[in-house]
């Protein structure tokens, strides 16, 4: 009888057993002390246009080369430029050699981030301007700018590279 009265016993305790609600309080105070972790700390740094501008087109890093491509479907050079510009209200023609028209043309050496590179690649009939890069990067006297070619996609490459040296045309400020 003892057994039979104590299994009921711990069938009743055990089938009563929940969380006490004083472990569900939780103080205001505590609340508040929690969400001042976790909150993350940011600086009232500004960003400037062209750096939002260089973030922006990076989004597109790896994507494939699409003649009059503007998503990341494909993209093609004056596409990248239109929509990374575009993106911040800044709005540009949709072909390079429009775009090249635009801002202020400025010496190599006065190249900031965020100026437009403009070439002259390939089978250029015309001898026009025919590819477009933004400059994301100028370090150790090398300007990085990212674009799109027909064989890797948007890519970010350096003036120094041979190819782009010799193709290059001009560099213009728009911002």
């Amino acid at each position: 009888m003892k057994r039979y009265l104590l299994l009921v016993f711990l069938a009743i305790a055990l089938s009563n057993c929940k969380s006490s609600k004083r472990a569900k309080v939780v103080t205001k105070k505590a609340k508040v002390e929690q969400r001042e972790i976790t909150k993350p700390k940011v600086a009232n740094i500004p960003i400037t246009k062209s750096a939002q501008i260089i973030d922006y087109s990076k989004q597109f890093l790896g994507v494939r080369y699409k003649w009059g491509g503007t998503t990341k479907k494909g993209m093609d050079c004056s596409g990248l430029i239109h929509q990374s510009f575009s993106a911040h209200q800044i709005y540009l023609p949709r072909i390079s050699r429009d775009i090249a028209k635009k801002g202020k043309k400025i010496k190599l050496k006065e190249t900031l981030k965020g100026d437009l590179l403009f070439f002259k690649t390939g089978k250029n009939r015309r001898n026009a301007i025919n590819h477009v890069g933004l400059v994301v990067e100028i370090k150790n006297n090398a300007i990085y700018f990212i674009h799109a070619t027909t064989s890797k996609g948007v890519i970010i490459s350096s003036l120094n590279e041979d190819y782009w040296k010799s193709a290059f045309a001009e560099v213009r400020r728009v911002l």
